[in-house]
């Protein structure tokens, strides 16, 4: 007979039901439900189930967990009823358990819209294994075909889903495979497979055998297939395959797509569907580590596995050491005991004492009033009253009175004014504490916090002058200083609150079976809801940490408490408290007043992790397709656009985050700049571009020196294109000196001829920036060495996050690997919070600004065109190396090169004499006319 409870709230549950499982408020702190199924009911510790039917008294439960996707990873995931799977239980008080709920496997969900629109259903298609933490897929056993009939029915008759890789479920799905040669099942790690005929072949069955398999992107054919095509090529009678069509059926359409039917009796079916289980669990490993043949064994485990670590990649070959063996000890030469540095281990000299206080007793002639003097010492050692509460102070001050004591000197010697000590197993000396943090490093501190929550090797990056260990112990403090003022304001608002319990009558709400969630209506102090603000509700539940007040309405607190789902209305704190100096705003990249930092609860029971309580609001940023907080990413207040300020120029002020407006969006109030926001390097598509953009980076656009617009990808990533305001990247000039070349090159992706093309970084092809951006193509910086010379132009050395070089932009198709290179990101941002694009276009695409004025620069652009074989000499240097080869002057504004001879120039003045005695034509023979020809241009021609 089947064991059933029923729980306080009134449903019953029994074996492989799915369940809620918290203990009371006040242990759990505030975290959501957990859910897991029971594996089954347990008496109470120390006792056996009883015998008599009926008779069997429970207490306990153990529990399979699942896991919701915010418990083990930071990725946002915007389905609450999405959970992972784990092969891991544990044993808890059954009055853990609150109500039931249904949780079944993607595949079996026939409507999963309408599974999702109804209450406590969850759903899951992938497994996390909490010891070595990593993702697996999940999948029915019937599905695995790929094996042996006599494998495949164990696994069916036992298992209802089999866990692998997500590269191994394509071979498990796959037909029967079959040698070609034995006709035994091939295993994947050591098949091989032909291109053509599409046959099976074990490495070992191949003559001659092959000892690897193909590199990734080739291919391989057997002897038959290879021999038939060498005579097909020989016979000149290779033909392409032609794609084959399947003949039209005048069949329906099957039922895939579109709204499914509602079938509430479909819906009660997938609920209470049968599901297999094997010693208590549902599924099994069987991925790539997996010997097929070991799942006939009833006893192997089902636990996920990973590559093992055996061998001289993962173990040290030690040599032996060189033992300093003693002769007159007597000691046996194949035992040494000495250390590589010749002392003897266990002795004296190498023990490293720490501390003796404990030996400082009346025994040993050492007055117990000696102790209380180390404490009034300890006391005059500092004048900071957190040093005497500081773990590693005090350890160095006991180790520093324990070697005063060993050396038999006074306890007066002792000083603390040195903050490194000499280890004996390091080389120099180190610091006993962390130097002390400044308001600016605190700063980027919390604003890596903010970003990374507890990722502390990723804010130790954002900080960026702290090492690892010293960031996690400043987390500690930090942390606790945080809890230590949330529970003074917590003091504070509890003595409000009962002011104001004894001043108003309260409305006493019946407990439920959450044990202290649920609380007396709302007060003065805590009058609305903390997520959505409501005011009125007929129950009101209590609010994790961390939100504007204590308490949910009933709708917020069943999405937290059930599905982990709380839509908090952003709110915007500031970093620094009043009255402290914060960081100094550098152009470009705004600092944001993101919220107060989220605190992670505890954990309240071991495998069940607590979620992280979204806190600050959080915008994506459409160039790197990251969330950053808002004032680092802009969200224009009229389209929309989300961008990194550093990744378009943009200064804002914090106070202005809110209402502030892209570039095209503010133009349309201003019309400082042309209407036509086409941009000048990309085709002419008409209007329905900026349409198709609006959501895209491609909506980023700065206005030219001609009042048109250019991208900002297109311009930074063009190498004729500079900014006169680099620091804001506005006023694009530059682009009448792109070559005719790449204007005329048609694209490859979109095959128009409109538009300036680039280029690939590691191949041939040519492509518009925007076609290429469109098509998910690589974007990044490259640091080549100082040695490498740019092509683009002259190399020009700088620094970004420790790479120094000469930083070139890199435009590279999906198709290439770069995953060997260290390319940086348009939004990656340095300790100083520069991006990568901002130190690129401040080194690079700077005009001459000081050079000349605007109007000058551009005319001197129209000039080039109009004559490109001349050289002006204003922009070169200040004593040009070029001589009129007519009046053999070394001064003139122009230098013109000669048609004829190439190493030779003319002046301004000759070479319009030239043209006005050839009729206009400086090209033509006429130009070497004998009223212009110099004596040493007549021996030149003579020669």
């Amino acid at each position: 007979m089947a064991v059933q409870i029923t729980l306080k709230s009134g449903d019953k549950v029994k074996v492989n039901d799915h369940v809620y499982c918290s203990p009371p408020w006040s242990v759990r702190d505030g975290t959501p439900y957990s859910v897991a199924r029971i594996m089954e009911f347990l008496p109470p510790e120390g006792t056996t189930k009883g015998k008599g039917k009926g008779k069997e008294t429970y207490t306990r439960v153990r529990l399979a967990w699942y896991y919701r996707p915010s418990d083990v990873s930071d990725r946002p995931v915007a389905d609450s009823r999405l959970l992972l799977a784990a092969i891991y239980s544990e044993v808890c008080d059954i009055n853990q358990l609150r109500s039931k709920c249904f949780v079944i496997h993607r595949d079996k969900i026939t409507d999963l819209a309408g599974w999702k629109k109804r209450p406590d259903r969850f759903y899951f298609n992938r497994l996390f294994d909490p010891y070595i933490k990593k993702e697996f897929e999940v999948i029915q056993a019937a599905d695995v075909r790929n094996l042996p009939d006599h494998i495949r029915q164990v696994l069916l008759s036992r298992y209802e889903y089999v866990v692998a890789e997500k590269d191994v479920v394509p071979d498990l799905t796959d037909t029967l495979r079959l040698c070609a040669t034995c006709s035994q099942w091939c295993a994947n790690p050591d098949t091989v497979g032909c291109d053509r005929c599409k046959k099976f072949f074990h490495m070992g069955c191949v003559q001659p055998p092959l000892l690897a398999k193909p590199s990734r992107g080739y291919g391989w054919t057997c002897a038959p297939c290879s021999k038939r095509h060498e005579e097909e090529v020989d016979s000149h009678e290779v033909r392409h395959p032609t794609p084959v069509t399947k003949p039209k059926s005048n069949a329906p359409a099957p039922r895939g797509r579109g709204r499914p039917r509602k079938d509430r009796s479909l819906a009660e079916k997938e609920e209470n569907v049968d599901i297999k289980y094997f010693k208590m669990w549902p599924f099994r490993y069987f991925g790539q580590y997996t010997v097929a043949e070991d799942t006939l064994d009833p006893d192997d485990l089902i636990f996920p596995r990973a590559a093992t670590r055996v061998g001289p990649k993962y173990q040290a070959v030690v040599p032996p050491l060189s033992a300093k063996v003693s002769s007159s000890m007597g000691d046996d030469v194949s035992t040494p005991k000495y250390d590589v540095d010749g002392e003897q281990r266990g002795g004296d000299d190498a023990i490293e004492v720490l501390s003796i206080i404990n030996n400082l007793t009346d025994e040993e002639g050492v007055h117990a009033s000696d102790i209380l003097l180390v404490e009034e010492w300890k006391a005059a050692l500092t004048r900071k009253s957190e040093d005497l509460h500081s773990v590693d102070w005090l350890i160095e001050a006991l180790r520093r009175f324990s070697q005063a004591h060993l050396m038999s000197r006074g306890w007066s010697t002792v000083d603390m004014s040195v903050p490194t000590r000499a280890e004996k197993w390091k080389k120099g000396e180190t610091r006993y504490t962390d130097r002390e943090w400044t308001a600016e490093e605190i700063a980027f501190f919390e604003d890596g916090i903010l970003l990374h929550g507890p990722e502390l090797r990723a804010v130790s990056d954002e900080v960026g002058t702290r090492t690892v260990p010293e960031v996690v112990r400043f987390y500690g403090h930090w942390k606790n200083s945080r809890l230590q003022e949330e529970h003074i304001r917590a003091r504070e608002r509890a003595a409000v609150v009962k002011e104001d319990e004894e001043t108003e009558p309260a409305v006493d709400v019946p407990m439920s079976d959450d044990e202290g969630s649920i609380i007396r209506g709302p007060t003065k102090a805590n009058s609305s809801c903390g997520a959505c603000r409501t005011r009125e509700s007929d129950t009101w539940w209590r609010a994790p940490k961390g939100l504007a007040t204590n308490i949910l309405c009933d709708a917020c607190g069943t999405n937290w408490r059930k599905y982990a789902d709380l839509n908090v209305r952003p709110t915007r704190e500031e970093i620094f408290p009043p009255g402290k100096k914060g960081v100094e705003k550098r152009e470009g990249t705004p600092l944001s007043a993101p919220s107060a930092k989220r605190l992670r609860t505890s954990i309240t029971m071991n495998g069940t992790p607590p979620p992280v309580t979204p806190a600050a609001p959080q915008l994506r940023c459409l160039a790197c397709q990251k969330n950053g907080p808002t004032g680092r990413v802009l969200k224009c207040g009229q389209c929309h656009f989300r961008v990194h300020a550093g990744a378009c120029g943009i200064s804002v002020d914090k106070n202005a985050v809110d209402s502030w407006l892209c570039d095209l969006c503010d133009n349309e109030k201003t019309q400082e700049v042309s209407l036509n926001t086409d941009c000048v390097l990309c085709p002419r598509r008409k209007s329905k571009m900026s349409v198709k953009d609006a959501d895209s980076f491609l909506r980023a656009a700065k206005p030219t020196e001609g009042q048109a617009w250019v991208h900002v990808l297109c311009a930074v990533f063009s190498p004729e294109v500079t900014f006169s305001d680099v620091a804001h990247l506005r006023l694009a000039e530059g682009i009448s000196t792109i070559p005719r070349a790449r204007w005329s090159t048609r694209c490859t992706l979109c095959g128009e001829a409109g538009g300036a093309v680039v280029r690939c970084s590691d191949c041939i092809r040519e492509y518009h920036i925007s076609c290429a951006w469109r098509n998910g193509h690589r974007f990044g910086f490259e640091f080549q060495p100082a040695s490498v010379r740019n092509h683009r132009r002259d190399a020009v050395a700088t620094t970004f996050k420790g790479e120094a070089g000469n930083m070139v932009p890199v435009v590279c198709c999906q198709e290439h690997d770069t995953s060997k290179r260290m390319l940086f990101g348009m939004c990656e941002a340095d300790e100083t919070g520069e991006t990568a694009l901002q130190a690129y276009c401040r080194t690079y695409k700077r005009a001459p600004v000081s050079q000349a004025h605007a109007l000058l620069r551009k005319a001197r652009r129209l000039d080039t065109l109009l004559h490109p074989h001349r050289i002006d000499v204003l922009d070169g240097p200040t004593e040009p190396d070029h001589q009129c080869d007519v009046c053999a002057t070394r001064y003139s504004p122009y230098f013109y090169r000669s048609r004829y001879f190439p190493d030779r120039w003319h002046c301004h003045k000759c070479h319009w004499s030239l043209q006005t005695k050839t009729n206009g034509d400086a090209g033509a023979d006429g130009e070497w006319s004998e009223l212009l020809v110099s004596p040493r241009t007549s021996r030149a021609m003579q020669e």
